[in-house]
């Protein structure tokens, strides 16, 4: 990998048709390391305050354990975990104080110097990497839907209108210990995208539409046309929407 490239992110957040605001989302870059970030975004779930309350803890641990980790010297695998674990243990603590049953999902994109890549997830908010506005990867929700289509019992598209997709297998702050799955990217190239957004944001796009903008727009510009599009396409019955999106351009 060429060590003349630069790294653009912006993020974006909407409380879409919903009374609460209950996602979170941050990209941080590392206080010590140049070309070193971390993208973290959450969907809280569990009434008025609990599913805030949740994706606010994912958003403080990933930042604490962020600052304290070392690319040269670290298993960036393991902090990814320790975060997830971290926030879930504390999200359950506080359901049992709070008498509430906050949940969240949570997606974690690391970038590396040398610009190798660690993804994190557990629910259905999604991870993409594009590559010249071509789809390479995504994460498999951990929901009831994924299972269906796992199993060949529905489609990609009959999953988008299916009336129990709202039902996750995986989550944090759950009575179980919840599911998480990493990827591992050994290289990005200039013009890659790595994305990461809720469910009120993808629910409306197939993977085409979204590398086409990702690819045509910085992101600052794609964060704010995708989420204008899904409020459109919500029709006023939007969930809160949420996106991070990290471009690799040449210098």
């Amino acid at each position: 990998m060429a060590k003349n490239y630069r790294l653009i992110a912006a993020t974006g957040i909407h409380r879409g048709d919903r009374e609460y605001q209950q996602d979170q989302v941050a990209i941080f870059t590392h206080p010590r390391v140049p070309g070193c970030l971390l993208a973290v975004l959450a969907d809280g779930m569990g009434g008025r305050s609990g599913g805030r309350k949740a994706s606010d803890q994912i958003i403080l641990t990933a930042r604490q354990l962020f600052e304290s980790y070392s690319p040269e010297s670290d298993d960036a695998p393991l902090m990814l975990k320790q975060i997830a674990n971290d926030a879930h243990i504390v999200i359950r603590l506080t359901a049992i104080s709070a008498e509430q049953e906050p949940h969240s999902t949570i997606t974690l994109f690391l970038v590396n110097p040398g610009a190798n890549s660690h993804w994190l997830h557990a629910g259905d908010s999604r991870i993409y990497h594009f590559r010249s506005g071509k789809m390479v990867k995504r994460t498999m929700d951990h929901s009831y839907v994924q299972a269906l289509v796992d199993r060949g019992e529905i489609t990609e598209e009959e999953a988008q209108r299916h009336p129990q997709s709202n039902i996750l297998m995986g989550c944090l702050g759950t009575d179980d210990d919840p599911t998480f799955s990493l990827n591992y990217i050994p290289e990005l190239l200039p013009g890659d995208v790595l994305m990461s957004c809720s469910d009120g944001l993808w629910h409306y796009f197939t993977p085409e539409e979204l590398g086409y903008v990702l690819d045509s727009l910085s992101p600052r510009e794609a964060s704010e046309f995708l989420i204008q599009k899904a409020r459109s396409r919500g029709k006023g019955g939007g969930d809160n929407i949420s996106i991070a999106v990290v471009k690799l351009e040449s210098m």
